[in-house]
């Protein structure tokens, strides 16, 4: 029996979502800027889906555009940003825990002449306020782009706090919330960021379909230009099915959320790492204790190599990583654990244990035999 502990890398798409998906793969097959009623009827499970997904994050619907995925709709909004601010006496602000699809953008504005300022985070993971808000200038135009829960660690930010500081300055800002939508409540009602980045594949969509929130009124240069579908921010035939099953995956989530499956989830989580705890002489457990997402679990093996640890697990059975699932195979320490303080050899020891809404009891009792048997 496999034992999939990599919710964060992808998550298995909900038999619910298939279903929704499924006519718009076979009957209702046509281009939704069409005139005639077919075309019209499929258009209409677009907005229904526009709606499923504006109510999980507290948006109008008018205020969510669908894209390819979550690496687009973050690069969609740098690039935006970086015209609207300008290349000179402009400032950008990243986390030194963001994830490739931001610093990557934000370094190729570096290279070509940005002030770009990456700000540190504390030994729990949680973003330094203080530094944070010397590099916020409210003399220069800016905007900063802050990760709503980290990807390795699951470690949930202070969005509040730090919003309350960009927009004091007068700048923008976007949340990268890839990690955290589906798992811990995230509300743009409440939380008044300018823009936010969805991943339909972290919670039960299939991959291949993101959607992003630009909060009403706020300038939007379109990345991709041509016949004006989603309002005009980002141009091309809808991909229907995918669409749809963002919906259906969001409306899934809210359910979730409502009838105690996320805290199923979390107990889940704690009772991994009390098993972990209880089985092993030497463990350690990173990130803020309270300040977390409910299925993340990053634990460290002193005296161990994750890479050396990962095919054993894999074949007793237990699918998980040491990280990022874009980091795979790379030989240095992980930016997130080295922002974090880790030495390279507790960076090296740890591993991303993430549950889902599927995973069991059954499986995760099992899998803290199975660990701690490997390990030892």
């Amino acid at each position: 029996m496999s034992i999939y502990l990599d919710s964060n890398a992808t998550t298995q798409v909900h038999p619910r979502v298939v279903e929704a998906m499924m006519p718009y793969l076979t009957g209702a097959w046509y281009n939704p800027s069409s005139g005639y009623a077919a075309g019209r009827e499929v258009k209409v499970a677009i907005e229904t889906a526009r709606e499923q997904v504006a109510a999980l994050i507290g948006a109008e619907p008018d205020e969510i555009v669908f894209t390819g995925c979550g690496t687009e709709s973050n690069s969609m909004v740098i690039k935006s940003l970086a015209r609207e601010i300008g290349r000179k006496s402009s400032r950008v602000a990243v986390s030194e825990i963001e994830h490739s699809a931001v610093l990557r953008p934000t370094e190729a504005m570096a290279a070509v002449g940005f002030d770009v300022e990456r700000v540190g985070v504390h030994d729990n993971g949680r973003l330094d306020l203080d530094q944070f808000e010397n590099v916020v200038d409210s003399s220069k135009p800016g905007f900063a782009s802050l990760m709503w829960a980290n990807n390795e660690t699951g470690v949930v930010q202070p969005m509040m706090e730090a919003t309350e500081i960009a927009k004091a300055a007068g700048w923008w800002m976007h949340t990268d919330a890839i990690q955290a939508v589906g798992k811990v409540p995230v509300r743009v009602d409440e939380v008044p960021v300018d823009f936010l980045s969805i991943s339909g594949h972290k919670f039960h969509a299939p991959k291949g379909v993101g959607a992003l929130f630009i909060r009403k009124g706020t300038p939007f240069e379109p990345m991709i230009r041509g016949g004006g579908q989603e309002g005009g921010h980002r141009s091309g035939t809808e991909n229907v099915p995918y669409i749809v099953a963002l919906g259906e995956a969001s409306s899934i989530m809210m359910e979730e959320a409502g009838n105690g499956g996320l805290d199923r989830v979390a107990a889940l989580r704690d009772r991994l790492e009390t098993g972990l705890g209880e089985r092993l002489n030497r463990v350690e457990f990173n990130g803020s204790r309270e300040h977390r997402t409910g299925n993340v679990a990053h634990v460290s093996f002193p005296g161990r190599v994750a890479a050396g640890l990962l095919p054993k697990l894999d074949a007793a059975g237990v699918q998980c990583s040491a990280g990022s699932a874009c980091m795979t195979g790379k030989s240095q320490p992980g930016h997130v654990q080295k922002a974090m303080g880790f030495s390279d050899e507790k960076a090296f020891s740890s591993l991303r244990l993430s549950l889902s809404i599927f995973t069991t009891q059954e499986e995760v009792d099992e899998a803290v035999e199975l660990i701690a048997r490997i390990v030892s």
